[in-house]
């Protein structure tokens, strides 16, 4: 089955084209820019060079519609008619706790997703968006949706549960939901095969390193604990985000600078984390380049990073009662053997203890990085969120016929 993979943000749909029997990705590529001056559209066909073209792209609808001709092109095209494509899955960010695994995409479900709105008004109006678009451009084709809060929906209470009034959670909804879902679970399931051990008898902390950024804790193959929580704010600290933050400070901040609670969210989600440290970028790797040049506050940037990583990955352990293999995923977890050997730094004692070789030889690779003496494995492996979200369509388009 071809199924076409869409991952709708406010001004992009990132989008791939996977043969699920083969469980390749045939084409992938971006649209960004929508609704701007020059936007751009990269492709990359699996066995052909990348192609950018330049267009006025004003909505997600002429997005897909690019995308779908990009996909039929006789020069870059992967499919000779569109009717090749049978199924489409899209990413949305939040299924609050109605949503606890992936499923159909009916009218009924799409009243239920704007019901959602509240609790992720910065993602899922764009994952919305973009299921509308694809609608128009490729009428009748079955549609799925998979959930990034997902996977974490089997978190004890203990875990979710936030210290105000209880009737705020019943009233709001108000608790930890946790993302970056599909990528958790891929990468668990795969560390369960290079470990050659059943995922139900193993203990992961799975670390996804991104621009945006999430630690959580896998328990049998069921999350029981992560990083972010109500929003994708909480947790670690991130590329713009803060990360765990005093809740008063930002009170603080909006009395003295006297700021709108528009202007907060953004100050918080967009200006602060790695960039707003460092003052020199949210790009992990010029920060490093950076720091090597004696950059003081990118050297601060980096170690309060890998500071607070280590402490969740101590505490995770803790949680679980027990540690079989910590794993390193996503951009800045694939590839930076810096933040990695520095995260794992003093956790030795834990059974943590890197190969220094092996570590800076993984970088974009599935590695076994741990020394020979290490009592915890520690893997890198590169996610594949589009995959688990192909296999989920297949999977539930097969089942609905």
């Amino acid at each position: 089955m071809k199924i076409l993979v869409i991952n709708c943000g406010s001004s992009s749909v990132k989008y791939q084209l996977i043969d699920t029997d083969t469980e390749t990705a045939l084409a992938k590529g971006m649209v960004s820019r929508i609704g701007m001056s020059a936007s751009v559209l990269t492709h990359k066909p699996h066995d052909r060079p990348e192609v950018k073209v330049s267009g006025e792209i004003l909505d997600h609808i002429v997005a897909i519609e690019y995308v779908v001709a990009m996909l039929l092109s006789e020069n870059h095209g992967v499919i000779a008619d569109r009717s090749e494509i049978e199924a489409i899955g899209h990413r949305v960010v939040h299924g609050g706790e109605k949503f606890t695994e992936s499923v159909l995409i009916t009218p009924e479900l799409m009243l239920e997703l704007r019901n959602l709105i509240d609790l992720a008004p910065l993602h899922n109006p764009h994952n919305i968006r973009g299921i509308n678009a694809c609608q128009k451009t490729l009428p009748g084709l079955p549609m799925v949706a998979v959930f990034d809060t997902a996977f974490h929906h089997q978190m004890p209470p203990k875990a979710y549960i936030y210290g105000l009034p209880y009737v705020m959670y019943k009233r709001y909804g108000i608790r930890r939901y946790g993302f970056h879902g599909t990528s958790h679970q891929y990468v668990a399931e795969q560390a369960s095969q290079m470990l050659g051990k059943p995922l139900e008898e193993l203990k992961l902390i799975t670390c996804h390193l991104g621009n945006g950024a999430s630690v959580a804790a896998v328990d049998g193959g069921v999350s029981v604990d992560t990083s972010m929580g109500f929003t994708p704010l909480e947790g670690l600290l991130m590329g713009t985000r803060t990360g765990d933050l005093d809740p008063a400070i930002i009170l603080h901040i909006m009395a003295r600078e006297e700021l709108t609670l528009h202007e907060a969210n953004t100050l918080l989600n967009k200006h602060s984390g790695l960039a707003g440290i460092s003052g020199v970028s949210s790009d992990m790797r010029e920060i490093i380049e950076s720091a090597h040049s004696n950059h003081s506050n990118a050297r601060l940037a980096i170690d309060a990073y890998c500071y607070r990583l280590r402490k969740y990955i101590a505490a995770y352990a803790a949680a679980m009662g027990g540690l079989d293999a910590l794993v390193y995923t996503a951009g800045i977890g694939e590839n930076s053997p810096d933040v990695r050997e520095c995260s794992c730094e003093n956790l030795e004692f834990m059974g943590i203890r890197l190969d220094k070789a092996k570590n800076n030889q993984a970088v974009g690779q599935k590695a076994d990085i741990s020394a020979d003496d290490a009592t915890v494995r520690t893997l890198v492996i590169p996610t594949n969120e589009e995959l688990v979200i192909a296999r989920d369509t297949k999977r539930i388009v097969e089942a609905a016929k």
